[in-house]
């Protein structure tokens, strides 16, 4: 067991949500689940918690209700090698109810934040020439999903 596992505050919608993200990474499967008991009124049978795994991260899932809701405070980045990976994750994590958001930034149909990231990114932006570097945050400031070929050609000048 993972010393440290990121849990999500789910508002009922558990089950479907994390079949919805083992669907969409390759590198995916559910793990656990529990269930409600007697013990709390109205909720005996519904799935409590949802232990689950996405390109070997675990995360658990909370069926906690409407109390709190995701906010852009914490997003999870998935780092792309190619331009193929940032369109399929930008695509179904948009899918359905998701939004687009600046930079590489998204939410999900479940309001989960999620940073798509081409790997050339932060190598283009940490470069040591700064006016490579700079073509490149302008370039990106005008993005929401991430092209790649843009970025390349904003760091040839």
């Amino acid at each position: 067991m993972p010393k440290i596992v990121p849990c999500l505050w789910m508002d009922d919608r558990i089950e479907e949500a994390v079949r919805f993200y083992v669907s969409v990474f390759g590198d995916a499967r559910i793990i656990n689940e529990e269930k409600y008991d007697d013990a709390v009124p109205g909720q005996k049978g519904k799935v409590m918690t949802m232990s689950f795994e996405l390109e070997g991260q675990e995360f658990m899932a909370l069926n906690g209700g409407p109390i709190f809701k995701f906010n852009e405070a914490v997003s999870f980045v998935v780092n792309c090698k190619t331009q193929a990976e940032v369109d399929y994750f930008w695509e179904k994590l948009t899918a359905d109810g998701g939004a687009e958001s600046q930079c590489a930034w998204l939410k999900d149909k479940y309001g989960l934040s999620w940073q798509i990231v081409p790997e050339a990114l932060p190598r283009y932006l940490g470069d040591a020439d700064p006016a490579k570097a700079n073509r490149v945050m302008q370039a990106m400031l005008q993005m929401k999903k991430i092209d790649i070929a843009a970025l390349e050609r904003a760091y040839a000048g």
